[in-house]
């Protein structure tokens, strides 16, 4: 049991129903998981050339997940 009381203006505001599950998110998480793994490759076999893939992979999904948010799949601002 808790000493401290809360009171219902000191409670944040309710999360969105999607909690983040949307086609912006999506994309943008499994760009950054395929760009980590091109780039984990490249450094452990020495490969330059995968490792600067794997960067280019993980700028490309940042720009498609802000490119889908202003097309309105991503998570509505408040």
């Amino acid at each position: 049991m808790s000493s401290v009381e809360l009171e219902p203006q000191d409670l944040p505001d309710v999360a969105p129903d999607n909690h983040g599950k949307t086609y912006a998110g999506w994309a943008t998480t499994t760009g950054f998981v395929v760009a980590t793994l091109a780039a984990g490759i490249g450094l452990s076999v020495s490969n330059m050339t995968l490792i600067w893939v794997g960067i280019g992979v993980a700028v490309a999904a940042i720009v498609a997940g802000i490119v889908l948010r202003a097309l309105g799949y991503g998570q509505p601002r408040q």
